[in-house]
């Protein structure tokens, strides 16, 4: 069976979205649980768009002989485990896969929910976050503890590219363009990203992976562009590997098809009678 808690509950049960400061319920931190094998997305940064809700998967062992209540989770904070800034707006959560029922051994699965859509979510709240986890105990009492996990969050990019012209002979000169964009949490759209670094590649036909070609740098408005020869048929993409904010991301393909060089013969030489 799944739990879910969300951020905050209005009167009459709607729920609120919040996912900015949140303090933490009355009553002291108690001892005697401890939380492991902690596991966040995989180990993977947790990107962020625009738009759609983001499902981040989690999954820990929490060890305890204490009474508790249900729903243990672990979850982005910020700050102090004390009055942490959190990051998440719903949280769900499998009950207890008993390890060892004797040592209060507990393995979960979690999936927290992250809207940047949220009013209080912004572009400040990329970069790097910690992890905590969390149970609640009888008398309004809690357990709560940093497990050593940092997190990266980052706004997620994308790319488009043309490549032009197709078909083309091949040696002539192929001109691929596009443009990289940021999600942009404060406005809720994608922006262009100046100054970035971004690959041009290049999958040949019956090609299984594409190379690294020559790299262009985006203008003020994230445009990018860049110049090389037909060598022969394949398909053209930009990739843009990200950075401590960013997201990394691969345009779609563009395939263009190459023809023979055409030759040129000579002109006819002209016999004069004498």
């Amino acid at each position: 069976m799944a739990r879910i808690m969300w951020k905050a509950v209005a009167a009459g049960g709607a729920a609120l979205v919040l996912t900015g400061m949140a303090a933490m319920p009355a009553g002291a931190a108690e001892g005697g649980v401890s939380f492991s094998r902690v596991s966040v997305n995989g180990g993977k940064p947790i990107t962020i768009g625009v738009k759609e809700m983001v499902k981040v998967h989690a999954t820990f062992r929490m060890t305890t002989t204490l009474r508790h209540n249900s729903g243990p989770t672990v979850f982005p904070y910020r700050g102090t485990t004390e009055n942490p800034e959190t990051l998440w707006n719903v949280i769900e959560s499998s009950d207890c896969k008993v390890v060892d029922r004797a040592k209060g051994i507990c393995d979960y699965n979690e999936w927290l929910y992250i809207d940047p859509q949220d009013l209080d979510f912004g572009n400040e709240d990329a970069g790097t976050w910690r992890t905590a986890a969390r149970v609640f105990l009888p008398g309004d009492s809690q357990d709560i503890d940093d497990v050593n996990l940092p997190l990266q969050v980052k706004r997620a990019t994308r790319l488009t590219v043309d490549a032009s012209p197709e078909p083309v002979a091949t040696g002539k000169t192929i001109t691929v363009s596009g443009r990289l964009t940021r999600a942009n949490w404060d406005t809720h759209t994608y922006q262009g990203y100046a100054g970035r670094g971004v690959s041009l590649q290049f999958k040949a036909t019956g090609a299984s992976s594409y190379k690294t070609v020559k790299t262009a740098t985006s203008n003020a408005t994230g445009s990018l562009r860049a110049t090389v020869k037909a060598t022969g048929p394949g398909t053209w993409r930009w990739t843009y590997y990200g950075n401590s904010v960013s997201g990394a991301s691969s345009s779609g393909g563009d395939h263009v098809a190459t023809q023979p060089r055409a030759l040129h013969s000579a002109s006819p030489r002209v016999m004069h009678s004498a």
